[in-house]
């Protein structure tokens, strides 16, 4: 499988949530039960090669219209800061070359957000996994890959690259430390892009909104006046629910090895232990409520990779609420900060 083949699978299903493509305006006034709220406007699409969607709510159509087209404009700008896919974006350029000059303000912003929640999480969540993704999609791209993985001594030489704190982060410029090094924002970009298209309708008076771009954040409740409601997918069944949450200003993010897997057995996946190079199977899934969508993303990537009783001091130490770990048998387990 090549490395550019590998999508993500949807965790998070949206309960009530106006279906279709495109931008759509539905009916006048509210909606009796059943039926979709009539002054509900959605979009579909892809942020980041993650499904991607908002949903507004506002009294004017054409309003509504010109918010929605800002906010997907603002996702495609950032895709040019963060994308993996795109060859000339900041980050593709700091792969390749080693260093960055001049790097957006973005970018700075991220990867000093990035060392916080390294730090938060005891370097569980780090950014400088992407030598293992390579090593990886290199490794089953091969026809008749070996399914056991790559070798012990490519994973350790891979593993040697990673380390979030050999990365030098400033206003003039971003340097890896290490020869080989590279960065992945994929545990992180989603949730802030969700932040920054959230902050974008937020300041332009926007109420009862839910923006998901690859993960989700509530502004505000529903506008039927209720909490928004979640629900986690069952990670061996794709049409079952697990577990549903209320989300009222806050965010989620689900990750789970199943999402991205390398090989057909689902023994390799995307979510990386910086420390060992090995990959995530403690949990089928873990889904984090955070004020920020970007906290949620950082800490369901880290908690993967931790015993649940780290769980708590981890989201006390990043800021976030709530975690939900989906153990192998199907049982949910959830720890506060």
């Amino acid at each position: 499988m090549l490395a550019s083949q590998i999508t993500r699978r949807r965790f998070i299903h949206i309960s009530g949530a106006v279906t279709g493509l495109g931008l759509a305006a539905l009916g006048t006034g509210f909606a009796r039960p059943g039926q979709a709220s009539p002054l509900f406007h959605e979009w579909r699409g892809v942020a980041l090669g993650a499904d991607a969607s908002l949903q507004l709510y506002h009294p004017d159509a054409a309003e509504a219209e010109r918010l929605i087209a800002d906010a997907v404009a603002e996702v495609h700008r950032l895709e040019r800061v963060f994308s993996l896919y795109d060859d000339t974006s900041a980050l593709s350029r700091l792969n390749r070359d080693g260093e960055l000059a001049d790097p957006p303000q973005e970018l700075v912003e991220l990867l000093g957000t990035t060392e916080r929640y390294a730090r938060a999480t005891d370097g569980a969540f780090d950014p400088t996994v992407q030598p293992l993704w390579t090593l990886y999609a290199k490794h089953f791209s091969v026809e008749n890959a070996d399914p056991n993985g790559p070798s012990l001594a490519d994973i350790r030489g891979a593993a040697a690259k990673c380390g979030y704190q050999q990365v030098t982060v400033n206003a003039g410029k971003v340097a890896f430390g290490r020869s080989g090094m590279g960065l992945t924002l994929n545990g992180i970009a989603q949730g802030y892009i969700t932040d920054r298209v959230a902050e974008l309708l937020r300041a332009r008076g926007v109420t009862h909104t839910l923006v998901d771009m690859g993960e989700t954040r509530a502004l505000d409740a529903h506008p039927e006046g209720r909490p928004w409601s979640i629900g986690i997918k069952d990670p061996r069944a794709e049409n079952r629910l697990i577990a549903k949450l209320a989300l009222d200003n806050q965010a989620i993010s689900t990750s789970g090895g199943y999402g991205t897997q390398f090989d057909a057995a689902g023994r390799f996946n995307h979510i990386f232990d910086p420390a060992t190079g090995s990959c995530a199977n403690r949990y089928l899934s873990v889904s984090v409520i955070a004020p920020t969508a970007a906290c949620a993303d950082a800490l369901s990537t880290a908690l993967s990779l931790m015993p649940i009783d780290r769980a708590s001091q981890a989201l006390a130490n990043a800021g976030a609420t709530r975690a939900y770990f989906v153990l192998p048998d199907g049982r949910v387990i959830d720890r506060s900060a």
